[in-house]
């Protein structure tokens, strides 16, 4: 068990308690081997309802992405730098969920609402690690759009095997360099007494609001990577479709739009629901949300968003539902 000790040896008074009950009570008040999460307020006749509805939205989003990795897996029609983007966003949604949503079924179905602070930090780690990461994939996916709108002559000469790769190699880099460096300023802190974290997960921000050290550091860093990891990635986001905007204003015809529409209306969805999510939590301001309203907007981009991405995707691309009913009739035919 990882115990943090909040204060040195010589803030300690002179005369160490000896009474066994006011010792018991300096430790408490010392230090924090586990946090508590107080998962979802929910009213307990509502439980079941509410488990049964969010194992089915995290195992839809686990086969939903894992039938998008098939598909671009089986179809070579699929091989191509989009879906190249599209296949590791997938993987990242698979993997995003699992990190918040079975701890989560686990506390509303046992009520087991403890976590341990190694266990806690890998959370808070892994969950900053694949947000950035999300946030990533879909900046490189809006430059891929961009290139194949703006300069498509060029596309297949600029989206080179080697660019993508390099991209999403480079996503990778930054996103686990951002992550680590959060949860070694977060494993300096000390934490007292209080130990309730009123999430479904271990949250940074919350994680901050409970520490009894100096946190200043900690909040220059979340704001100077939350600019680099969510915010440049979004004005990045705008300035690419701000160029496909005015292209295929230039050249205005139903087709072209049309086209464009559908090229781009399916990574604008997700582009709206993640980034909206996130803005509403992280960057708006706290007075003018209660929170419940965070935790809304958390479930929104952590269980929600990765869920209908395959939806998103396959419902709104000729070439998913086209690889989706090529690999039907494959059953099918194979059944008979």
């Amino acid at each position: 068990m990882i115990t943090l000790v909040s204060q040195d040896i010589h803030h300690f008074p002179s005369t160490f308690p000896t009474n066994p009950l006011q010792l018991m009570t300096v430790e408490n008040q010392s230090s924090v081997s586990e946090f508590l999460l107080l998962g979802i307020p929910i009213q307990p006749e509502q439980q079941g309802v509410f488990f049964a509805l969010f194992l089915g939205m995290y195992l839809t989003t686990v086969l939903g992405n894992l039938l998008i990795l098939l598909l671009i897996r089986l179809d070579s029609r699929l091989h191509n730098p989009m879906y190249f983007f599209l296949s590791h966003l997938a993987l990242t949604d698979i993997t995003f969920s699992s990190v918040t949503v079975p701890k989560m079924l686990v506390i509303m179905q046992t009520k087991r609402k403890s976590i341990p602070y190694a266990g806690c930090l890998s959370q808070t780690y892994f969950f900053i690690l694949l947000a950035d990461l999300d946030s990533f994939l879909i900046t490189t996916m809006a430059y891929d759009r961009y290139v194949a709108i703006c300069h498509p002559l060029h596309y297949t000469t600029i989206m080179s095997q080697s660019v993508c790769v390099t991209l999403v190699l480079g996503s990778w880099v930054i996103a686990c360099a951002c992550a680590l460096l959060h949860t070694l300023l977060l494993a300096r802190l000390s934490f007292c007494a209080d130990n309730t974290i009123p999430y479904f997960f271990c949250d940074l921000a919350a994680l901050l609001k409970l520490s009894c050290s100096d946190t200043s550091l900690n909040q220059l860093v979340i704001f100077t990577a939350g600019l680099t990891a969510i915010m440049l990635p979004f004005v990045c986001i705008l300035v690419s479709y701000g160029h496909i905007g005015a292209t295929i204003l230039q050249v205005p015809s139903a087709k072209g739009i049309c086209k464009a529409l559908s090229t781009c209306g399916s990574h604008l969805s997700v582009v709206t629901l993640y980034y909206g999510a996130i803005i509403g939590v992280y960057f708006l301001p706290s007075s003018n949300s209660t929170n419940d309203s965070n935790i809304i907007s958390s479930l929104m981009y952590t269980v929600v968003t990765p869920m209908l991405n395959p939806f998103i995707y396959s419902l709104r691309n000729k070439d998913m539902k086209g690889a989706l009913r090529k690999l039907l009739s494959k059953r099918t035919y194979s059944s008979n």
